[in-house]
């Protein structure tokens, strides 16, 4: 599919998330800050651990009450909490940092509540018979930025601009950000709501179907919850003695190979869905393998490739063939029960995961790797029973 085959309005959505990107790197940066400021590895899953806690009953809620509302609002209020607690991260220094964390990171963790207002909006604004194609695009773009941006910033912040005071200045700048990407929104995406393009006598719902995806559902959250972004910044800057421009590094090299995987995966057949995923599960396991082998930072490029280029791959045909089991006109319903779903599921898998790591560095992976191999598992066996 060309980029001028996309609607207007999927091509402005999907520039918003290319526009973002780059502010993704707080992910990075905070934990980073954290074990800087004198955390452990185990002292910041503790915190992220009882960050979920405090944030779980509230997502269902919050997908039930845009089912009639304008879901646009939703993703205002994201850019909007995520800004605050940038600026919260900023903050923290001192005799109040624990509780400036805690507080940044609850707002932040509030404003991923209306995550799944995201996947309802793409449900109901890319074209249903293009799913497979539509998504390559929306995984491509944001990727091409993280490429250019992040190994700019890595270098920034791992040889420049060293200190902490830096850091705390660039949360404050990115949250600051939040203003016109909020601005963009609201002047560029056209306002959406659940509305019943089909009804519930059109829509069939394949409860069979539905099980298999909760099971998939926990065991990729589960493989990638249990080796978060704090691990592997652990190991590389604490354990090979990196800084975050080697992090950023990876994450652009990782960024290059999903590319390449959304290319693949258009010329994967539909009929072909299952084992696509299969496939890109399996990849996903090779890349924990590696991980789990406390590889040096040259093979822990390739692995992380080797897992992106998975995600890649089996993205794009399980987000379409989830959309086909969730009906339009209670999208941000579901999504947001599929979304609590996964919280209840890695409820306190940061805390587990600073427990392996306090161990040995690379121990998390190896959890990983049973997960995505019991997912590949899963769609091999699938795949058999649709011939």
């Amino acid at each position: 599919m060309k980029w001028s085959e996309i609607p207007r309005d999927a091509r402005a959505y999907m520039l918003y998330h290319t526009i973002i990107e780059p502010q993704l790197i707080v992910w990075l940066l905070l934990p980073l800050y954290m074990m800087y400021s004198g955390y452990s590895v185990l002292d910041v899953g503790i915190i992220f651990t009882v960050v979920n806690i405090a944030s779980i009953p509230i997502t269902y809620v919050i997908g039930k009450i845009f089912n009639k509302f304008d879901i646009k609002k939703g993703l205002m209020i994201i850019d909007i909490l995520d800004g605050i607690a940038y600026i919260l991260y900023g903050l923290a220094h001192g005799t109040y940092s624990s509780l400036m964390f805690f507080l940044g990171r609850l707002i932040e963790k509030i404003s991923t509540l209306f995550y799944p207002l995201y996947r309802a909006y793409e449900q109901i604004i890319y074209p249903k018979d293009k799913y497979e194609e539509i998504f390559a695009w929306h995984l491509r773009l944001p990727e091409i930025s993280k490429m250019v941006a992040f190994p700019i910033l890595g270098y920034l912040f791992g040889y420049v601009f060293t200190g902490l005071e830096n850091y705390r200045k660039a949360f404050i700048l990115f949250g600051l950000l939040s203003i016109p990407t909020t601005l963009y929104i609201y002047y560029f995406l056209p306002p959406v709501r659940a509305q019943e393009k089909i009804t519930q006598e059109t829509f069939k719902f394949k409860v069979g179907e539905f099980k298999v995806l909760l099971i998939f559902e926990a065991l990729f959250i589960l493989g990638w919850s249990l080796a978060p972004d704090f691990i592997m910044i652990n190991y590389i800057v604490f354990e090979l003695k990196k800084t975050i421009f080697e992090v950023t590094i990876v994450s652009c090299i990782s960024s290059a190979f999903s590319i390449i995987g959304t290319y693949i995966s258009e010329k994967i057949p539909k009929k072909k869905g299952f084992q696509a995923i299969a496939a890109g599960m399996a990849l996903n396991a090779i890349y924990a393998l590696i991980m789990s082998l406390s590889p040096p930072f040259s093979i822990v490029m390739i692995a992380y490739a080797i897992g992106s280029m998975g995600d890649s791959i089996w993205f794009p045909f399980y987000r379409a063939w989830q959309f086909s089991l969730i009906p339009e006109f209670r999208a941000p319903e579901f999504h947001a029960a599929i979304s609590s779903y996964r919280k209840i599921i890695t409820l306190i898998t940061p805390f587990i995961a600073g427990i392996l790591a306090s161990i040995h560095p690379t121990m998390p992976y190896a959890t990983s790797l049973a997960t995505f191999l019991a997912a590949a598992g899963l769609f091999i066996y699938l795949s058999r029973e649709e011939k």
